[in-house]
């Protein structure tokens, strides 16, 4: 599906089904380097069970045209534009690792659009180590190496989705190139790195949040580790699932993040 939203072209993925604003309404938002394809299996649920889905390519990531948003706030702006080029009052947001800060920063911006808030492989703050953020800077495939690697808990996960022969590692890093590949001259990779490092209004927006929220973590991320999220959980008084993966939740662990997913949006 796409959309025009603050004059650029905006691309979500609708799970499989037309795109129906009379129906409740769920809004995925990606991680650092990443596209609306790692929502494939969770959008496709809520799409065939009652939801429309609006999964996106934020704006100079995959699909999404127009430049690269400075901060959070910012793409929680371009996010509530995005509902209102849907034509969509309210809106669950569900957003990982970075895109949890965004999915935050939009509940607090507009509580009354905010049907539910479900955080997955999120920390708060999300700080980024000075040395990963120079080889976002300086040695950008060095840098989605280490991330990659850092992103799934094992060596060898056993084939679980999409199915059979699909190998966690390889696509993952192919997905962070071809992102980066996405906007020719574009720093994608220190872009969102930076913005997550930056981002100091997680507190403040938990105390604006009106909906239920929940959180989903990994009992292995390296990146979001669970203790990182703790204080933020609490301020949102949200329950905390942990699952038996790393911060690839919905690649590695998919069945139990969708059986999360759905409690949490029940």
């Amino acid at each position: 599906m796409k959309l025009t939203v603050q004059g650029h072209e905006a691309y979500a993925y609708t799970g499989g089904k037309p795109f129906n604003p009379a129906l409740p309404c769920v809004v995925f938002i990606h991680g650092a380097l990443h596209d609306h394809s790692v929502w494939n299996l969770l959008a496709r649920w809520c799409a065939h069970h009652g939801w429309s889905v609006l999964a996106v390519d934020q704006p100079g990531h995959g699909r999404s045209g127009g430049p690269l948003l400075p901060s959070v706030e910012a793409l929680a702006d371009w996010c509530l534009a995005l509902l209102d080029a849907a034509g969509v009052q309210q809106a669950a947001w569900v957003g990982h690792s970075m895109g949890s800060l965004i999915a935050l920063a939009a509940a607090a911006k507009a509580p009354e659009r905010a049907s539910h808030l479900v955080l997955m492989g999120s920390a708060y703050p999300m700080k980024v180590s000075d040395a990963l953020l120079t080889m976002a800077r300086d040695t950008p495939e060095a840098g989605m190496d280490l991330v990659n690697a850092l992103s799934i808990s094992s060596h060898a996960s056993k084939p679980s989705y999409p199915g059979p022969g699909f190998w966690l590692h390889g696509g993952n890093r192919r997905l962070m190139s071809r992102v980066m590949a996405s906007q020719p001259g574009s720093e994608v990779f220190s872009h969102d790195f930076e913005l997550c490092n930056r981002y100091d209004g997680g507190l403040q927006a938990a105390a604006a949040v009106r909906c239920q929220s929940h959180v989903i973590s990994g009992q292995a991320d390296q990146m979001t580790p669970p203790k990182a999220v703790k204080a933020l959980a609490q301020a949102l008084n949200a329950p905390v699932t942990l699952l038996p993966c790393g911060h690839g939740l919905m690649h590695e662990c998919p069945e139990q993040t969708l059986a999360a997913l759905r409690t949490a949006l029940a």
